[in-house]
């Protein structure tokens, strides 16, 4: 079986879904492609942000809740997800940052200078060069995330023997793992270990990675659970079908498909201007527009 090359998403928690807009359109300069609810949670917005393309391995999601249940990072969880800017900008997205009174802190996190920084809501983000030069600084795609794994070795098995991800470097701080995709995306398991954490707002709900279509997901359906993995059935969220797992050191790992994608329900340059509900919440429509924020688009 095809490895797996890229991430196809990071889904987190965070508060107040106006102060989330405004932090990822304005401050990274990303654009708001989907607002939806959580097809598990309707009363929670799902609100997707990514490059101006909508393009795969740029999109990070989120579940804003609106009360104060504000989280516990620690293993089980993905920690900081790092983004990935063309060369030579680094130095604009450090004067950039700043500028917006962001505490930004220089670090080798993933052996190349790295930025890190929270957002609004507490959620650990870092900024990363690539390779490639490019016109504008904007961000590219994402570089990588950190998993907070309850069993590092459990994790590597998964990581390098099945999704067939390559080993970079190995310190008694990190392990560090490439994909084998053209976008070469970097993930990061910490050591050692750290006291287990609970979802709540500034914390990752899971990562997902890509997969072609549904027939290859169904492929990895039947690997995983061949591996001893517990995974759900296939999941329809509309703009993907995927499935979930926990992988060893319980962090969520979701499997979803690249197609058929977020113009499946609007144009390309409406998206993530309207509300869009799945079928089976279409008649309660009114219901949701009443009880959810008003957005700020």
């Amino acid at each position: 079986m095809e490895a797996i090359k890229r991430i196809h998403h990071i889904t987190a928690i965070v508060g107040d879904p106006n102060e989330n807009i405004k932090f990822y359109r304005e401050v990274l300069g990303l654009r708001l492609v989907k607002q939806t609810v959580n097809f598990d949670d309707p009363d929670v917005y799902h609100l997707y942000f990514g490059d101006h393309k909508e393009t795969p391995g740029t999109i990070i999601t989120f579940f804003p809740w609106t009360n104060d249940n504000y989280g516990r990072k620690g293993s089980g969880q993905v920690g900081r997800i790092a983004f990935r800017v063309p060369k030579d900008s680094l130095g604009y997205w450090h004067d950039h940052l700043t500028s917006q009174n962001i505490n930004v802190d220089k670090t080798q996190l993933f052996n190349k200078e790295t930025l890190e920084f929270d957002d609004p809501h507490g959620l650990e983000l870092a900024i990363v060069e690539g390779e490639r030069t490019a016109e504008q600084p904007d961000i590219l795609s994402f570089h990588g995330a950190v998993l907070l794994s309850n069993d590092p070795e459990g994790t590597e098995t998964l990581l390098t023997d099945i999704m067939q991800m390559k080993k970079v470097t190995s310190t008694n701080r990190h392990l560090h793992y490439e994909t084998t995709g053209e976008e070469k995306h970097h993930i990061i398991t910490s050591l050692p270990k750290e006291p287990l954490g609970r979802f709540g707002i500034g914390t990752v709900h899971h990562i997902a990675w890509s997969v072609p279509d549904k027939e290859t997901l169904k492929k990895w359906q039947s690997r995983l659970m061949d591996k001893g993995f517990g995974v759900t059935e296939v999941k329809d969220r509309n703009y993907f079908e995927s499935i979930y797992t926990y992988e060893r050191g319980r962090v969520v790992f979701e499997f979803a498909t690249d197609e058929p994608g977020f113009a499946v329900d609007e144009d390309k340059e409406s998206l993530g201007r309207a509300l869009k509900l799945p079928p089976q919440y279409e008649h309660r429509r009114q219901e949701y527009k009443t009880r959810l924020s008003e957005l700020d688009i």
